[in-house]
Formats: structure tokens, C-alpha cells, sequence
């Protein structure tokens, strides 16, 4: 059935008679209004006395603050344009086909501009390659980083491009002559321009090697299908043609291999004529693609290596496993890829070069349509045998130039401090930077780079995929690209545009126009049917190899988060804000543990009474490197005997309030590693979400989820319950009674957005997207951990244990403690579901009932509209809203530098969007619907004469979201998409027993739970 499950989101909902769960699901508030921050200085409020007088003055400024808040608005002085550009439009935005090849995301995007300032990142969708992760819809913010370099630097003094110039060339032609080792290290770019100049400067200096570093590479995949195939390239996979899905510790909904995979995923996640894709997962630590899986199967890291063998020998070979548990899993995982058989696909993220073979073996051997071993991805070129043995090569004062463009080796090798050591042997060592960074300091020269929505590049992100970058903005600062460097000390004065456009011209357009071209954005070139061809490689032996993996007692892995990827953009605010879809904490990195080793160790989680998370410290120990007073994050479902942590925090080189976490790449050697843990004393403050705005006690009305056996073979209400109530004695729907009076709204246009619960993976680039376009303001580390995250668009993750309801009450134990530790501790082994949540814009919304001064209302197009110079602040309608999608404005956010984040400095406030108010302190905000998008869709229609068509309507979320989850549309349009989807029998709306009839529908979740 649909609801029948315990769904909870901390485990802290799991212990019986919790006084801080019963505090929050029955305070209206977390938090008093902090006065002391109102009044002025805190300390001396602290430290004086109460007098009778101050008491008063408390309570008098306590109930008029948010009035006073609110009728203090900005004042903006507006400038007209002296002399107007021509081509620009003031209030129309201009879009611009480009792509994002950072070394760590790729994709072709299009980027919106406002008078002349990129604000807003959305997907190509005409593209393959056209997917806006979190990190790409954030990078617009990145190009208005305050911490960004101004110019060049000489020995770490100002200089400019000339001088520079002069004396690198001067020592490039003294190593030339006496026939010295130049170095060019680079990220992966993945630019066949790029490659092409590379070889030009070869011929020009002579001894010259392009060495590619990945800071999260993918060393073994590459390896491996180059053993296989030939080529030092990744296949690429479409999971929409997979009937059995099995993945060995590879996050292929996150990051792995270039990460872009939920697309075609969440095509195989709707149920069609009953049948829909089967997921497995083998993994230590929760991931995205284990969250989404229909069974995951807890291992530890080593396990992970013995897990591939067994695949490899019951497939190939014919050989099944043991009766063990894991044995067991394993044994039933292959009994489905073959009845599969060619619709199966089996991938791995273990960083073993054995371990990536076997998976091209069994694969090839199923002759599996979901790899693609042909069109192959460009997206990871870093080859680490070649960067060890350019350390050691430095170390022993055999190079006598490094370039270094793009990447912080410094501060990502798990060898950093010796790459740093080496250089000094270096006689000339430059780095291209963004910004000032840990291996920009140890350089001699740095040249400022400009950000890529600055910049003009190309990229060939899979193979005959190409892609063009193209500048959306003069460059903000005095800089340089490493491609105009390189072609300045080859000795010409060609522009690199000029030389993009010859070489796209003479070797990829074949004829096709440029200016075309670029319009598009992308472009595809025939390679021609040659089909890759398997070597013949002794994989019994790889298989023996990951049999005999010894395992230790407490294993590590190290692993990217969501948020911030790799680290390069550690100084964006939305990032470092934006909650992790598993923990839902942000502004942190921490050591994932299971509960049955942080028992065993004394190690614990402490939830607070306002909902707000602390946690033990440890030292921990690997291979000799040492990692002091990491905080500890007891994780439902990580595998006892191991613990993870997430790179790409602890950067030394950003501003205060970015510098957050600890660095964890020293520890990112190999598949696992052996670690000690110890406590130590102290006690760290996580920004943690997962309790705050919380709704919880309403199972099966909160999320819904059915098994696909259960949604093919049993009636709809069955799986899909709708509420009933009661009048006159009868049980009846929903539609026959209500407590106010029904409006006609079936004229004209209503808004309605749809969630698919079956293909949201919580990614939570709608998240972002949201920030982009509606203003919201980052509020840091301490407000979040205090319940004021200002988030318009939330994603809940829950928790569901095995034991049902049903099976509860049939045994005497529902409602007690007993009942959750039926089956063991729930959160040892839980599924997860993911909930996006916005104002559901009710056409019966308690907020607008309660609001004194009518701030709040609802519109005839069906969206609950704010005005914001009404408000005043009494919160009332916060209180009101069964969903807890408000925000209140404590503060004010913008130009205060207590919030020292984008919105408190020029450049930061250039992101802006121009057509959504920055809201003001001591009002409320909310999703709006995007009413900015939806009513410039209208007014163009109308413009042009004609009707909306469907799919014109969008909003921020719907837009950014890869698989088409969220659609929004005009339900009274019979012929729209969204209305469509009302009529699904998957559908139901959140909370709909409190009668509040939302203009946000459901289609909840079906897993498939069949096995072979």
C-alpha cells in the first residue's frame, strides 16, 4: 500500500517520548524574536542588569519591531541611460548559447543577461550534454566572486601583461635553448582548440608535455578502457534503456564519471504497462543512487572489490556466490541481469583498475545497449602516474617550467605540500587563476583568468559532441586566458576567437555558418561507424586479484558532495548554503559513521530544542596522515567498519565566512584506506535542516510511495488513498464538503505545478535555480542552524523503516518503542524518499485568513501573491501554514555586514535580478510561482497576438529541473501537460485531508521490489 510506512527524517523522531520533537511539532516558532540583536550591542545587554525600565523597553520593542522593520524600505536612485546601446532593450533579457568545461562540470547552457549582466544559468535542452547541475546553475554567481583576482602578479606584486610577457618568453626561449623540460598542467578541458594550440606551442619551445590533473579523478576508469578499447576516454551510458540497473559504489545520480545521468534514469522510473527499471546498489555510504534505488545492499568499502569479482565469475563464468547475506544479494542481482540480458548494465566506482575492468568485461559480455563504448565522454583526462612522476621530476630538478592553469594541485593532491616543496626546484613556474589559491601563492607569476561567461572556448564534451563558450560580459577585471598567453608567447597577434573561428572553420563546420553556429551553441560532427574493439586482457586474473581484498576494521573513502564538487567554487554562498540531499546539512564537511561504531566508540549526535544539531569531534588517522577535530555525523544506513568523508572544504584561501571544514584530499589515495578514530573533546555546531520546518507525525500524508506489484495489480484507492470525512453519517470526498466558499476559477488561466516523486533523484538544482531568479538571500552558517534559512524551495528527505503500520498494529506495538525496533534499529538499513516542497499556493490558504493587513492573497491565476510594502511582519500566516514554506525576514540581509555574502558588496548585487524585489527586514517571502516569468510569458503571447502554448509557462524550478519531474502549466487548458497529470491516478496532494486544496499535485513514487 501507499502509506504504511514510518517515515521520519532524524532519528531523533525515533526516540520514544522525545521532548524536542514534541517541542517542535507544537511550537509555533523555533525562536523568540532576538531583541539583542535588534537593540544594538549584544555584549553590553548581556552583561548589564534587567531593570524594570529595560523590561518594558524589551516588550514594548518586541511587539512593534516588525512593523517598524517594515515600514523602513530602501531608497534606490535611478540613473537613465545618457546614450542607449542599440542593441539592448532595458527590462527584456537576452540569452546566450554557451558551455560550462571547468575540469569538473560540463555542459552546454544558456545564459541569461539583463543590461548587459549575466544573472541566471538554464539548461540547453535542444542539447544531449544540456544538463545545469546545482554547481552549473551557481557558477553564475562565481563570475561576481569578490575574492577574484584584479590583475597579474610578479613575485607577488602588481605587474602588467607586457613585462610579464617579456620575461616569461625570455625564459622560455633560455630553457628552449639549452633544450629544458616545459610543463603545461592542466585540468581536464576537453577543447580540441585548445589541443590543437597546446601542439603549436610544442613546435615552438620544443621539450614541452601537456599533463592533464584531475583533483577528483577518474584514474582507474580510464585506465581500464584503455587497456580494453585503446583510448584514455570514459564510455558513456543511457539508462533509459536499462531494465536492471546494477551499481557497485558508483554515484551514477551524482558526480561519477562527469555525473548528467538522472535524464535518462528517470526515464525508466515511470511505470509504463506495468513495467519500469530495477535499481540495485552496492554501497558503503548513502548516496543519491542509493536513496533512489529499489534495494540497496549495505558493504563495506573492500567488500565492494569482492562484490565485482562475484558478478564477474556468476556472469561470465557461470560461477555463483556463497549463501552468505551478501552472497545472497548478489546472487539474486545476477539472476535479474540475466533475464535482462542485453537491457542490463553493470557500473562501478571503485578506484581500482581491476574493478573497472571486470565491469567492461561483464558488460561487453552482455552486449549491454545502455554502455556506449563508441561516442565515449571527454569529461576526465587526468592521468595521476604522469603527475607523480612530474613531482619527482621537479624534486629532482628535472623541469625547468611549469604552467599551471585551472587547478590547485596544492591544495587537492593528496601529496600537495611535497607538489608545493618540488616547484621551488622550478626556475619558472606561472599559474592561471581565478582567484588567489593555495598553489597561486607558491607560483611566480599568476595570471588572472577570466570566468568562462567572460571567456570564448570550445569543447568536445563527447566525442562529435561539440560545444562553444562564448563571453556574455566584457571581462570585470584586467585578465588573461591561458589560450591568449599561449598564443602571445608562440609569437602572434591573433586573437584566440579568431583562432577558434579558423580552426572550427577548416576542420568542424564543413561548410555551415559560424555565426549560426554560435547562435546555437553546439554542434554535431560524424565520426564515422567504426565500432571499438575488445583486447584480449587476462581478466581471471583482475577477478583473483579483487577476491583476495583483505578488508580492515575500519575503512575510509572520501567522496564528493553535491554542493561543492571538487572545491573550485568553495567561495560561492549559494553553494556552501544549499543543504546536502542526504544530511541535509550545509556549510560543513564531516566523517560519516554508522550508528553501531559510534556507539561502540562513545561518539554521538545531540539534537537541540530548537531543532538545531551538535556532535562529537575525533582525530583520525590514515596512512600517516593525520586529520584533527573532525566532527563527527552519525548516517542512517552507512555501513558499519566505515566512514567517509567529503573533499573539497577547508580551503585556507577564501574570505572568513567561507572558510569552512577541513580539507580532506590528503586522505583521497586509492579505493580505501585503514583509519584510526579517536574522541577528543569539544563539540561542533552542524547547520543541520533536517528537523527545522518540520511536518512530521502525519505518515502516509506526507510523501506516498507504492511498490510496482502493488500499483499494476490492486485498485487505485488501494495505493493511492484518497481522504474521506464525514457528513451526515457518511463517508464522503473531499469535493463534497469544505469549510469555505467555492470561487469559479475555470476562466482564464490557473497555475498549477506538478511533482513526479518516481524521477526526482533531489539533486537540487531547482534549489539554486530558485536563488537565481527570485533574489533569496544567504543568511550563513549560524541562521541556518537556528531555523532561519530563508530557502524558498526545500527538498525533504525522509527516512521510511521496514516495519509497517499495518504489521504494527497487528502485533500490539504500534505507537511505542517496541514498534520502531521491531526489525532492529530503523536506522541502520532505511530507505530514502525525496519531497521538493514550495508554497503550495492553496485556493483555500490559511495564510490568507489570518494576515491583518491582507499582505498576503490569492490572484485569479491561482497563485498566493505577497505584497511586500504591506507586510508587517506579525507572522500570523507562518503559523497558519501547515506546509512551513515561509520565510521571515529577521534582518536585513542586503548591505550589512553581519551577512557578508554576495548581496553586501557591488559586485556580489550585480547577480540581481531586476524584476524580483530584494526584500526588506521584518516582512515575509515565499514562492511566488515565479510570477515574473509567468506574467512576461503572457504579455509576450499578447504582444505576438496569439495564445500561450503549452510549455511556455515555466518557473525557475521546472526549468532547471534534468528530468522533467517538475511541469508547469494552465490546468484549465485540457490540452496542457499539466493538466494531464491531475487526472494521473498517481496523483495526490500534500496534506489534502486539511482541505486547503492546493495548486501543487504529486505523483508519488513507485519502486519496483520485484526480484527475479
Amino acid at each position: 500500500m501507499a502509506s504504511n510506512k514510518k517515515y521520519w527524517k532524524s532519528v531523533e523522531e525515533l526516540k520514544e517520548n522525545s521532548s524536542i520533537v514534541e517541542k517542535l511539532q507544537k511550537s509555533e516558532f523555533i525562536e523568540d524574536i532576538p531583541t539583542e540583536k535588534f537593540l544594538g550591542d549584544k555584549e553590553a545587554l548581556d552583561s548589564g542588569e534587567t531593570s524594570r525600565r529595560d523590561f518594558l523597553k524589551y516588550v514594548g520593542f518586541s511587539t512593534a519591531v516588525a512593523s517598524l522593520a517594515a515600514c523602513e524600505g530602501p531608497v534606490v536612485n535611478s540613473i537613465p541611460y545618457v546614450v542607449k546601446p542599440d542593441d539592448l532593450i532595458p527590462g527584456i533579457p537576452d540569452y546566450y548559447a554557451s558551455s560550462i568545461a571547468d575540469g569538473f562540470d560540463f555542459a552546454n547552457i544558456l545564459v541569461k543577461v539583463r543590461e548587459g549582466r549575466p544573472i541566471k544559468i538554464e539548461p540547453n535542452k535542444d542539447s544531449v550534454n544540456g544538463i545545469a547541475n546545482a554547481r552549473v546553475q551557481a557558477s553564475v554567481l562565481s563570475l561576481y566572486d569578490n575574492n577574484r583576482l584584479r590583475g597579474p602578479l610578479s613575485k607577488g606584486a602588481d605587474t602588467d601583461y607586457a613585462t610579464l610577457d617579456k620575461e616569461v618568453k625570455s625564459e622560455l626561449e633560455a630553457i628552449k635553448a639549452k633544450g629544458g623540460k616545459i610543463v603545461l598542467l592542466t585540468g581536464t578541458t576537453a577543447s580540441p582548440s585548445l589541443a590543437k594550440l597546446v601542439g603549436e606551442f610544442k613546435e615552438a619551445y620544443g621539450n614541452v608535455e601537456h599533463i592533464a590533473y584531475d583533483a577528483v579523478n577518474e584514474d582507474a576508469a580510464l585506465n581500464a578502457f584503455q587497456k580494453m578499447y585503446g583510448q584514455r576516454v570514459l564510455p558513456d551510458y543511457d539508462f533509459s534503456k536499462a531494465e536492471v540497473i546494477v551499481s557497485v559504489g558508483a554515484d551514477f545520480l551524482g558526480d561519477w564519471q562527469g555525473g548528467n545521468y538522472s535524464a535518462g534514469y528517470a526515464k525508466g522510473r515511470k511505470p509504463k504497462n506495468g513495467k519500469m527499471s530495477r535499481h540495485i546498489q552496492f554501497e558503503s555510504n548513502m548516496t543519491l543512487s542509493g536513496g533512489n534505488s529499489d534495494k540497496r545492499i549495505i558493504v563495506k568499502p573492500s567488500e565492494q572489490l569482492q562484490v565485482m569479482s562475484k558478478l564477474y565469475e556468476a556472469i561470465v563464468n557461470g560461477k555463483n556466490s556463497g549463501s552468505d547475506p551478501v552472497d545472497d544479494a548478489v546472487n539474486k542481482a545476477v539472476a535479474q541481469i540475466r533475464k535482462a540480458g542485453s537491457k542490463a548494465v553493470v557500473i562501478t566506482g571503485v578506484q581500482d583498475e581491476n574493478a573497472q575492468l571486470l565491469a567492461l568485461a561483464i558488460n561487453a559480455h552482455l552486449q549491454s545497449e545502455v554502455i556506449d563504448v563508441n561516442s565515449t565522454k571527454n569529461v576526465r583526462q587526468g592521468d595521476m602516474a604522469k603527475v607523480d612522476a612530474l613531482i619527482k621530476d621537479m624534486a629532482a630538478g628535472k623541469v625547468d617550467a611549469v604552467l599551471i592553469s585551472n587547478i590547485n594541485p596544492v591544495y587537492s593532491l593528496s601529496n600537495g605540500s611535497e607538489f608545493a616543496e618540488a616547484l621551488k626546484n622550478v626556475s619558472l613556474s606561472v599559474a592561471f587563476s581565478m582567484s588567489a589559491t593555495q598553489t597561486s601563492e607558491v607560483a611566480q607569476y599568476v595570471v588572472a583568468t577570466p570566468h568562462y561567461l567572460e571567456s570564448w572556448g570550445d569543447v568536445e564534451i563527447k566525442k562529435g559532441h561539440f560545444g562553444l563558450t562564448q563571453p556574455t560580459i566584457k571581462p570585470l577585471f584586467n585578465t588573461r586566458q591561458l589560450e591568449d598567453a599561449l598564443l602571445a608567447w608562440n609569437g602572434t597577434e591573433e586573437s584566440y576567437y579568431d583562432y577558434i573561428k579558423s580552426h572550427w572553420q577548416s576542420n568542424l563546420l564543413a561548410g555551415k555558418s559560424w555565426n549560426k553556429t554560435l547562435q546555437e551553441g553546439t554542434l554535431k560532427v560524424s565520426h564515422g561507424d567504426e565500432a571499438a574493439v575488445a583486447n584480449e586482457i587476462d581478466l581471471s586474473g583482475a577477478s583473483a586479484a579483487l577476491a583476495k581484498t583483505a578488508g580492515a576494521e575500519m575503512e575510509l573513502t572520501v567522496y564528493a558532495k553535491t554542493g561543492l564538487g571538487d572545491g573550485q567554487q568553495a567561495n560561492n554562498p549559494w553553494l556552501q548554503e544549499l543543504p546536502d540531499p542526504i544530511t541535509r546539512t550545509s556549510w560543513d564537511n564531516y566523517l560519516l559513521i554508522s550508528r553501531i561504531d559510534a556507539e561502540r566508540l562513545g561518539l554521538s549526535n545531540r539534537t537541540a530544542d530548537n531543532g538545531a544539531l551538535d556532535g562529537d569531534l575525533v582525530n583520525i588517522v590514515a596512512e600517516g596522515v593525520t586529520l584533527n577535530n573532525v566532527p563527527v555525523y552519525i548516517q542512517p544506513g552507512q555501513a558499519a567498519g566505515s566512514v567517509a568523508i567529503a573533499v573539497g572544504y577547508g580551503r585556507t584561501d577564501l574570505k572568513n565566512d567561507m572558510n569552512v571544514g577541513i580539507n580532506a584530499y590528503p586522505l583521497s589515495k586509492g579505493s580505501f584506506q585503514s583509519v584510526s578514530i579517536e574522541k577528543t573533546a569539544g563539540e561542533h555546531e552542524f547547520a543541520c535542516v533536517q528537523l527545522h520546518h518540520t511536518i512530521m507525525g502525519r505518515e502516509g500524508e506526507i510523501t506516498k510511495e507504492t511498490t510496482l506489484e502493488d500499483f499494476v495489480t490492486k485498485p487505485k484507492d488501494e495505493w493511492n488513498h484518497a481522504p474521506v470525512f464525514s457528513l451526515d453519517h457518511q463517508e464522503v470526498t473531499q469535493d463534497k464538503v469544505d469549510l469555505w466558499e467555492k470561487f469559479d476559477d475555470s476562466l482564464g488561466t490557473k497555475f498549477n505545478l506538478s511533482i513526479d516523486l518516481a524521477t526526482c533523484t533531489g539533486c537540487a538544482a531547482c534549489v539554486v535555480s530558485c536563488h537565481a531568479e527570485n533574489n533569496v538571500p544567504v543568511v550563513g552558517k549560524h541562521e541556518i542552524r537556528v531555523s532561519r534559512d530563508m530557502h524558498w524551495l526545500r527538498i525533504d528527505r525522509y527516512y521510511s523503516s521496514d516495519t509497517t503500520v499495518a504489521q504494527g498494529k497487528e502485533d500490539g506495538t504500534f505507537g511505542t518503542g517496541d514498534f520502531f525496533k521491531a526489525q532492529g534499529e530503523p536506522s541502520d538499513a532505511p530507505e530514502v524518499s525525496f519531497q521538493p516542497v514550495m508554497c503550495q499556493h492553496c485556493n483555500h490558504a490559511p495564510c490568507e485568513t489570518v494576515c491583518p493587513v491582507a499582505a498576503t492573497s490569492h490572484g485569479r491565476q491561482g497563485q498566493n501573491q505577497m505584497a511586500y510594502n504591506r507586510c508587517i511582519g506579525t507572522r500570523y500566516c507562518a503559523n497558519n501554514c501547515p506546509y512551513r514554506v515561509r520565510r521571515f525576514n529577521w534582518f536585513k540581509y542586503a548591505n550589512n555586514n553581519e551577512f557578508d555574502f554576495n548581496m553586501n558588496n557591488e559586485l556580489g548585487r550585480m547577480v540581481l535580478n531586476p524584476d524580483v524585489t530584494v526584500r526588506s527586514r521584518g516582512v515575509m517571502e515565499k514562492c511566488s510561482f515565479c510570477i515574473q516569468k509567468t506574467q512576461l510569458t503572457i504579455l509576450n503571447a499578447k504582444k505576438e497576438g496569439r495564445a500561450v502554448k503549452d510549455g511556455e509557462f515555466t518557473t525557475a524550478c521546472s526549468d532547471a529541473c534534468p528530468n522533467g519531474s517538475l511541469v508547469f502549466g494552465d490546468v484549465n487548458d485540457e490540452s496542457s501537460k499539466v493538466a494531464h497529470l491531475s487526472e494521473d491516478d498517481r496523483s495526490f496532494k500534500l496534506l489534502d485531508f486539511v482541505g486547503t486544496k492546493p495548486n501543487v499535485f504529486y505523483q508519488l513514487k513507485v519502486k519496483n521490489t520485484n526480484e527475479a
